[in-house]
């Protein structure tokens, strides 16, 4: 019988298979596991009372001397 036929090799080698499957397997469940506990949200505590209300907010933008320039020559333009 040749090396690469050997009973007991062959049965080691199964087994040692079977164990790192089973390691690999066990990995990826705690994985999963651990995502799930961490996208899990505690929102025993953040209770809102009644609606929201949404509403437009004026953006205030601040024109630099340039732009400043150009829009009075611009208005200048229109008159």
């Amino acid at each position: 019988m040749s090396k690469k036929n050997n009973l007991t090799k062959r049965k080691k080698q199964h087994e040692y298979n079977l164990q790192k499957e089973k390691e690999i397997q066990d990995k990826k469940i705690k994985k999963l596991q651990a995502n799930k506990n961490k996208m899990k949200v505690d929102g025993s505590g953040k209770k809102k009372k009644g609606g929201f209300s949404v509403g437009k907010k004026k953006l205030k933008t601040k024109l630099t001397p340039a732009a400043k320039a150009k829009a009075a020559q611009a208005m200048d333009l229109d008159n």
